[in-house]
């Protein structure tokens, strides 16, 4: 289990980030791996550690993106959190980490994802209140449609996890939908 609290990794992040999207997508992917803690892992027990995992995988990013995601994973070995350090280490498939765990691979699975939900949100007049898997899988396959998503991340997260990918999409719009205020996630009609 893991020693830090949320509220020290949330210090953290705002101390290293100050980008109000990079937030926003830090608190996104705590929400999906929150909620994929009890879909695809061991259960609630572990909600709070791969929350933590979700909001600290990018929390090096701003400041030093040529060095991400060492410092972070640096910052939790030094607090003895091992296993929150690997999987952030091996959220992107090039860096050529072993996917061992279930953590390891929801957090491949939700980072790129729900980013890419997220702008498919932005773009929409009601947001994340209608959008539906067929809509995100179109936008999916549009290459200049959110540039910096990797596609190959999202569909290789998915089949690591052993998930067809409209289902995930679907327990992604799922989770989120809750917090589509605070995300900012309501669309351009509010």
């Amino acid at each position: 289990m893991n020693s830090i609290t949320r509220d020290e990794a949330q210090a953290q992040l705002e101390e290293w980030t100050k980008s109000d999207s990079l937030l926003r997508h830090a608190r996104a992917v705590e929400v999906t791996m929150r909620a994929a803690a009890e879909r695809y892992g061991p259960g609630p027990e572990v909600a709070e550690e791969w929350g933590i995992a979700g909001m600290l995988h990018d929390a090096d990013y701003e400041q030093w993106p040529e060095e991400h995601p060492n410092r972070i994973v640096s910052w939790l070995e030094e607090r003895q959190e091992g296993e929150l350090a690997y999987a952030i280490s091996a959220h992107y498939t090039q860096w050529g980490k072993e996917y061992k765990s279930d953590l390891d691979k929801a957090l491949l699975a939700c980072d790129e994802l729900t980013g890419l939900i997220m702008a498919c949100c932005y773009l929409r007049p009601d947001g994340i209140t209608s959008l539906t898997p067929k809509s995100v899988k179109k936008k999916l396959k549009d290459k200049k449609f959110a540039a910096g998503v990797d596609r190959f991340e999202v569909t290789e997260g998915a089949r690591l996890l052993g998930v067809e990918i409209g289902a995930h999409i679907q327990f992604l719009i799922d989770a989120l939908k809750p917090h589509a205020e605070e995300l900012r996630i309501m669309g351009t009609g509010y």
